[in-house]
């Protein structure tokens, strides 16, 4: 794969041979990764920007197949872990935001978040 591909750092894109942006760069996703209840995550909202897809279409997702989704492969941060992660991280400005607490992917439910949102793009 990584031969087809050439790595937009600054940007922080994987960019096709083609020039079709398709993702974010290894650094990129180094730098989205959290570490809760032992376990190396993801926020949704990061899966959400990687994969190019709306929220709807991503909540949509995970609702309809919330079986193949155990407590290992995906759960939702407490308030004490969510005011932990924004101490880290730039927050909102007020302005809008989060309505819920964010929900994280292990690296087993975000491949199994993959399999899941291409099964739903051939349905489409």
């Amino acid at each position: 794969m990584t031969e087809n591909i050439l790595i937009d750092d600054q940007n922080m894109n994987f960019i096709s041979k083609t020039d079709q942006k398709i993702g974010i760069s290894e650094t990129g996703i180094t730098n989205l990764i959290y570490v809760f209840r032992g376990q190396q995550v993801m926020l949704d909202c990061d899966l959400k920007r990687m994969y190019r897809i709306e929220t709807k279409v991503f909540n949509q997702a995970v609702k309809r197949n919330i079986d193949r989704f155990p407590e290992n492969f995906r759960f939702q941060l407490s308030k004490e872990e969510y005011e932990s992660l924004r101490s880290h991280i730039v927050t909102s400005n007020g302005k809008g935001g989060r309505r819920y607490l964010p929900y994280v992917f292990s690296e087993q439910g975000i491949a199994m978040l993959s399999a899941v949102l291409k099964s739903d793009i051939v349905y489409e």
